[in-house]
């Protein structure tokens, strides 16, 4: 076959292949036009899908005859695709689902870009600089709805707009057309009709694909159905996507996916969007609440020479110039007891932090605080701020004290729950092992009686903070302090008056949740000293987490602390339980996930 002859065939084919799809999707329009109960569906962006998911989602259709339309039309491209492949030499032409996928995925992109070439070809821009809109979607329904209510006479009504988003659907009918317009705020109908574009621009809606961002201008009006919707004057193409989103229907589900592309995630699930919306709402609510007692937001370093403020295992990085480690900060609490000795007396940092840890569904190596450091404030004075602060930020977001987290209905109305740790253990676990701070080996016993994991590194401390994690935290599903904590667990707390073996130390807990940590700050340099050192024992017995000694601090210490109060706040576990997630994944936008090779 000569070339000429071979490009023909090619041509032919492709043209062939168009029938196909465009023949199927006329019908399926069809079809789903009589059906009362399928939402339309985009033949490329279904056959986009790897078998057995595609295998999935027409399990989910119940119009037999929809079914079949796709599956004939799948079986008709696969013959073509063959011939097309067989005569370019392409060799890898295979039966299985994967290639046939692959090879569907780059047909759609390529689909797209000869789209955007059309575009180019008519003299416009496919991605464009800037676009003035006079409302968002939102503002427009708005418009249009106070302008209903004001008139008796709906073809009076005059709300001319100029908006612009995301096309997230989009169904031809004959002569009209109708899409699905998304932006932040909210989502309109589009109605295209060739009366009013002209039919040249109508027709060139056929360079249009869902997922692509246009503007439109044009008057908003209700159809007959009800849908406020906007009968478009002009269009123009902001910005042609070359990949298809995910199937719009059936939504984004695979949750690794979610999590390593979360930008599909909002778009696929707008749901999504609404869960960080209210995380946003609540450190705003925090910092309004922090602010207007008198706090001031301060910035400390990311980068320590020693890894402090928190027994944790730090993650370790390089600075090039002064060929030295650094340690990403695991907490920014020495710094901000560092600016109360010099002088300041209420402030607080939002912070990321990270801690080379385990990862689960409470835990994410990069995660967000919020600290505080109040002067002549004690741990009893800054539970009840505490227990003020965080019943206002739910409140505030949430309308109400009352809230569900996980199929449980969360009361956070004051006064909350307040009991010693010890105390809490002998209700929840049934031991006592308070009088045993002399005796590891009889409180190891006793926590291993009831089912907790203990192991010849730990000490009385952590011993107590197993049973408590273990037995009495699955029971705090009310807003709940603990406090008194033992002194082993607590090497930067005062210790108690009147009972040096325990620290005054509290942490509320909501939803089984523990979502802070507070303490009356240690400010004696000499005492500090001592924990320290101690710390540094710890880590010499084998625990990397252990704190270590930071010379600086106690300099600053012997320059004089004032008797102060700290508090850390858990953003992410906060925002967990105001948007009922039960993963830290679920509300932080870009989750640490291990890399694909």
């Amino acid at each position: 076959m000569t070339e000429n002859n071979e490009n023909e065939a090619i041509g032919r084919l492709k043209a062939e292949m168009e029938t196909i799809c465009a023949g199927c999707q006329e019908k399926l329009d069809e079809l789903i036009a009589k059906s009362d109960n399928c939402a339309p569906l985009v033949l490329s962006e279904l056959l986009a899908l790897p078998g057995p998911e595609l295998k999935k989602t027409l399990s989910e259709i119940k119009e037999k005859k929809i079914v079949k339309a796709v599956k004939k039309a799948r079986g008709a491209l696969r013959e073509k695709r063959d011939e097309l492949n067989k005569l370019m030499g392409d060799s890898a032409s295979q039966e299985s689902e994967e290639p046939e996928h692959h090879s569907t995925e780059q047909d759609l992109i390529q689909n797209r870009i000869n789209k955007m070439e059309r575009v180019r070809a008519r003299g416009d821009e496919p991605f464009k600089y800037t676009f003035e809109r006079s409302c968002s979607l939102l503002d427009a329904r708005k418009a249009f709805e106070k302008a209903e209510g004001e008139s008796d006479d709906p073809d009076s009504i005059d709300v001319e707009v100029t908006v612009a988003g995301r096309m997230v659907a989009f169904r031809e009918q004959g002569k009209v057309s109708f899409a699905d317009l998304r932006d932040e705020s909210a989502g309109i109908q589009l109605f295209f009709r060739k009366n009013n574009l002209g039919d040249e621009a109508y027709e060139n809606l056929r360079d249009l694909d869902i997922g692509d961002f246009i503007g439109v201008t044009g008057q908003v009006f209700r159809t007959k159905r009800g849908e406020i919707s906007v009968r478009a004057e002009s269009y123009t193409i902001l910005t042609k996507t070359l990949r298809a989103l995910p199937e719009k229907f059936h939504g984004l589900t695979d949750t690794e996916t979610r999590y390593r592309r979360r930008y599909l995630d909002l778009v696929a699930n707008p749901e999504v969007m609404d869960v960080f919306r209210k995380r946003i709402a609540m450190v705003s609510a925090m910092r309004e609440w922090l602010t207007d007692r008198g706090f001031l937001e301060v910035e400390t370093p990311m980068l320590h020479h020693i890894a402090g403020g928190a027994t944790a295992r730090p993650f370790i990085t390089h600075h090039n110039t002064y060929n030295q480690d650094f340690y990403l900060r695991v907490a920014p609490e020495l710094s901000l007891k560092r600016l109360i000795v010099g002088g300041f007396e209420r402030v607080f940092e939002i912070n990321r932090c990270f801690r080379n840890e385990g990862v689960d569904t409470r835990h994410n190596p990069e995660f967000t605080t919020m600290e505080l450091y109040e002067a002549y404030q004690d741990y009893m004075g800054l539970m009840d701020e505490t227990e003020e602060m965080l019943a206002y930020i739910i409140e505030k977001v949430n309308g109400s004290l009352q809230f569900e987290y996980q199929g449980t209905t969360i009361d956070a109305t004051r006064p909350w729950k307040r009991m010693t740790l010890f105390e809490a253990i002998r209700r929840f676990a049934g031991i006592d092992l308070e009088p045993l701070k002399d005796d590891r080996e009889e409180a190891a016993k006793l926590a291993k009686r009831i089912g907790c994991d203990v192991d010849a590194s730990m000490g009385y401390g952590k011993i107590v903070d197993e049973v408590m994690s273990e037995k009495v935290q699955p029971e705090l599903v009310q807003p709940t302090f603990l406090y008194d904590y033992p002194l082993e667990i607590s090497p930067l707390a005062k210790k108690k008056r009147g009972n040096p073996a325990i620290t005054e130390r509290f942490q509320p807990f909501i939803g089984c949740l523990e979502v802070g940590n507070a303490f009356s700050e240690l400010n004696d340099p000499i005492d500090q000293r001592e924990r320290f050192t101690d710390q540094m024992r710890q880590r010499e017995m084998g625990d990397d987490e252990a704190q270590c000694l930071d010379e600086d601090f106690i300099y600053a210490l012997e320059v004089g602390m004032p008797p102060t109060a700290g508090l850390g706040i858990g953003i992410d576990r906060l925002a967990m339980l105001l948007t009922d997630s039960a993963s830290i994944r679920e509300v932080i936008f870009f989750p640490q996930l291990r890399t694909l090779h």
